[in-house]
């Protein structure tokens, strides 16, 4: 993050403390737990005081959350199963101070996609407010962590039957508490692990691979409040890992004067869990593709998964995740397009097109149609090039494309009067469903004067 980026931040993070001076109001007696809330001057009275607690949901109470602790364990007054599996959520830095309202939906997402234990960690006390000093907690809180799983080691439990997820700062403290098992959790799930004060932290101090025997992690945000580097087994990068599609574009304009903007400010940053949650539902799948970096994957270089066996790994917990793999892979960047909206998943169409030697530079415009959805691509042509090779996103799969479209633009900067485009083809990657490359051959287009192509497909039932 650059210098003045880090500047803003902190003075993001002062102005929220000031808008939290209230006291809180009395928590009402339930017989359901919920996380708690904290404000500026609760804060400043108990900042010594973690506070950690932890809620217990399974599918006999996937509404009504229980108060979970090593007591209870002991006294068998809680409704945890040994012989299952049991996924921790962890949350990350609250700068408001206020309890994530996300956790219930994904602790049902996780209840709904398995018969699991789901224990929530809720350490909002020690995560809020300034946010040097949330980081100085993370460490202990994982310590406290550590100590409830070695009393559920006690009943039953194996420490392969663990799955973490991590969200942002969450994802570092999931990491400390694999570090502290000496990495025989059975798993952890990143989403955007945070990137301020980790960036540059040694590996004891950040989530990285050693942590579990499969780590994974969904980067969303990491030239601002996530982190850039890999620090799973297997990274997926979303669009490339830091804007993401349907999030504003300006960061912190006007956000000392305009509070509200906060929202927007860390929308790249939650995609990762909102994408995950969307996962588990299983409406689509999000499938990534191994490559080095996201120029690459755009212009179509990556689109195969011979390093996974040709099994391209799926966000959440399909078998295709990586994590049955033997050797298990180390380090490895994927990248996919999302759309932005649930369920977030896009056909990644792979465009390959081939002009005759022009006179000048041209600008031509590709649309992919199906019905009334369309995806357009701008291609800027050179005069030493004939080949051309990009990625696109569209909603629907390559069989449902009706048309293709083509369009030359040249404006005043382009005065290419016609183009003669040899062939054009588009093709689905990674293939999963065999179907042939669309291609149409020879044409000349005239700028201004729009070319199309209808196909007619039927798409297999697989």
């Amino acid at each position: 993050m650059p210098p003045e980026h880090q500047t803003v931040l902190l003075w993001v993070l002062v102005i929220t403390s000031t808008y939290l001076v209230a006291g809180s109001a009395e928590k009402p007696e339930d017989e359901c737990a919920e996380l708690n809330n904290t404000t500026w001057q609760e804060y400043r009275q108990q900042r010594a005081k973690l506070q950690v607690q932890y809620l217990l949901l399974t599918r006999r109470n996937m509404n009504c959350a229980q108060r979970f602790s090593q007591e209870s364990l002991v006294e068998q007054r809680s409704l945890f199963n040994g012989s299952l599996l049991t996924n921790v959520i962890i949350h990350g830095y609250r700068a408001l101070g206020s309890k994530p309202s996300w956790v219930k939906e994904l602790a049902q997402a996780l209840l709904r996609a398995r018969d699991v234990n789901v224990v929530v960690v809720d350490w909002v006390y020690g995560a809020s407010f300034a946010y040097n000093l949330v980081v100085e907690n993370y460490k202990e809180v994982a310590v406290q962590i550590s100590v409830l799983i070695n009393e559920m080691q006690k009943h039953g439990c194996k420490l392969e039957s663990f799955h973490f997820i991590g969200v942002s700062l969450g994802a570092h403290v999931a990491g400390f508490v694999g570090t502290l098992f000496e990495g025989k959790i059975g798993r952890i799930t990143g989403l955007d692990p945070a990137g301020p004060m980790f960036k540059g932290a040694d590996t004891f101090d950040r989530l990285d691979p050693s942590d579990a025997q499969f780590v994974d992690a969904i980067h969303t945000d990491s030239d601002y409040f996530g982190i850039s580097i890999p620090v799973g087994h297997v990274d997926f990068f979303l669009n490339g890992g830091k804007d993401q599609i349907g999030c504003a574009r300006s960061r912190f304009p006007s956000i000392l004067v305009y509070f509200p903007v906060y929202g927007y400010v860390i929308c790249d940053h939650m995609r990762a869990l909102h994408v995950y949650m969307s996962a588990l539902n299983g409406s689509c799948t999000l499938v990534g593709v191994p490559c080095s970096s996201y120029e690459d994957f755009l212009q179509g270089l990556c689109v195969d998964c011979d390093d996974f066996k040709g099994s391209c790994p799926i966000i959440g917990l399909s078998q295709n995740s990586g994590i049955h793999m033997s050797p298990v892979p180390s380090d490895k960047k994927l990248f996919l397009l999302t759309t932005s909206s649930p369920p977030f998943c896009a056909h990644h169409i792979l465009l390959e097109l081939e002009v005759s030697p022009l006179d000048k530079s041209a600008e031509l415009e590709v649309t992919l149609r199906t019905e009334d959805l369309g995806t357009e691509q701008r291609l800027r042509l050179q005069k030493d090039w004939t080949v051309y090779r990009t990625v696109l996103a569209h909603p629907l799969a390559l069989c449902e494309i009706s048309s293709i479209w083509l369009k030359n633009t040249g404006a005043r900067f382009y005065r290419q009067g016609e183009i003669h485009v040899k062939s054009v083809c588009v093709s689905e990657f990674p293939t999963l469903r065999h179907e042939e490359p669309l291609c149409v051959n020879n044409i000349h287009i005239r700028r201004g004067a729009p070319w199309s192509h209808d196909f007619v497909q039927v798409c297999s039932v697989f």
